[in-house]
């Protein structure tokens, strides 16, 4: 479970930003999640609860914002949102669709003391 890894590294960020800001307890994480990042999010949820028990972020909320697949399509010239990779262009039917967001995690914002 990759998700695990995903946490402890989410956890030792908010370690660093600890001692580099001198704030104590993290009570809200926002993470930016991609549809097409590969980030399964209820595996994420247990592994960060499991993770940050013990921690500067233990109890901490753990909010999650959807972000869409975004892709450019080759054969219509045009932006469009997808589900999943290799999915056709849903405008044209098109396979030469070429993934341009929607693929990474992030932190977005920490609620801190």
């Amino acid at each position: 479970m990759h998700e695990m890894s995903l946490c402890e590294s989410i956890l030792q960020i908010m370690e660093d930003q600890a001692r580099a800001q001198d704030f104590g307890r993290v009570k809200t994480v926002w993470l930016e999640i991609g549809r097409l990042s590969g980030v399964e999010v209820d595996a994420l949820r247990f592994a960060f609860d499991a993770v940050t028990r013990d921690s500067l972020a233990a109890g901490a909320r753990l909010e999650i914002i959807d972000q869409p697949g975004q892709a450019w399509c080759l054969q219509c010239s045009r932006n469009i949102e997808v589900t999943a990779r290799f999915d056709p262009c849903p405008l044209c039917g098109g396979h030469q669709v070429q993934v341009t967001g929607g693929d990474a995690m992030r932190i977005k914002e920490l609620e801190v003391e």
